[in-house]
């Protein structure tokens, strides 16, 4: 179900699948440049009984633009996790995606009972990577960084075997906004979540790419030895998108970790 949820005075596109009362639910939180879109095949692979939240950030996708931090767009997706009477959920986030199911999970607690951490790190990348990127798309758009970008999504295999679908990602990344691009991009530049790694007591699954560019498994592996119940799990052939190479791998992961969380503190599965 397509719908859309006020928060801050801001609307945030959201898609709700109720699936089936007391089941846990699934919250999606997205990466940069693309929309809630990158988790269709993962959802798809989930038993339909599986309640699934999925939401795009501030300034991507149909959601409104507005100022853009890791805690705020936590505090978004807190909001329509409310929303929908969601508690003690499985949060799974790729790339920024993962950094705000990190500082959801800190801020929090209750809506988190388990974490999926895919391609992400507690910091991702340095100013002078991302100072750059942000001028140039003010400046010209998002067509000038499209390539080099895809270039760090998807591993060489996909991009050389799946070419129809790459360039379908391409269109969702130079069509993002670009002031909504740039201000998440800053947002990633200025955050360190390191200070708070030992608050983060769910049990997580830390996901890498051995293909990735962009967070490669030495960043992974460095957040999974952070948090105090964490596991790495190497996707050895996937890039920066599992959600997207490899979404079965990655919905099974899902169910892994349905299967190993105790019951909901709510005692209704997740979904009130």
């Amino acid at each position: 179900m397509r719908d859309f949820v006020e928060t801050d005075g801001r609307v945030l596109h959201v898609d709700f699948r109720a699936g089936a009362r007391g089941r846990r639910a699934v919250v999606f939180a997205n990466s940069l440049g693309t929309d809630l879109r990158i988790w269709d095949a993962v959802v798809a692979a989930l038993p339909a009984e599986t309640p699934v939240l999925r939401l795009d950030k501030r300034g991507h996708g149909l959601s409104d633009m507005g100022p853009v931090t890791i805690s705020g767009l936590a505090n978004d997706t807190g909001a329509a996790i409310d929303r929908f009477g969601i508690s003690d959920a499985l949060v799974c986030g790729v790339s920024v995606g993962g950094m705000v199911a990190q500082s959801l999970a800190v801020a929090r607690p209750d809506l988190v009972a388990g974490l999926i951490l895919s391609n992400t790190g507690l910091a991702i990348g340095t100013p002078e990577i991302w100072t750059p990127r942000i001028e140039t798309v003010r400046d010209a758009g998002m067509e000038p960084i499209a390539d080099a970008v895809l270039e760090r999504w998807f591993s060489a295999r996909f991009m050389e075997t799946e070419t129809e679908t790459v360039r379908g990602y391409r269109n969702m990344l130079i069509r993002c906004p670009s002031e909504g691009y740039a201000r998440t991009c800053e947002a990633i530049r200025d955050t360190d979540l390191t200070a708070q790694a030992a608050r983060i007591t769910q049990p997580a699954i830390c996901v890498a790419g051995g293909a990735d560019l962009a967070t490669p498994p030495a960043l992974v592996t460095a957040l999974c030895e952070a948090l105090p119940r964490a596991e790495f799990h190497l996707l050895e052939d996937a890039g920066h998108l599992p959600c997207i190479e490899s979404p079965d791998h990655i919905a099974a992961l899902i169910a892994d970790m349905l299967g190993r969380l105790p019951p909901s503190v709510s005692g209704q599965g997740g979904v009130r």
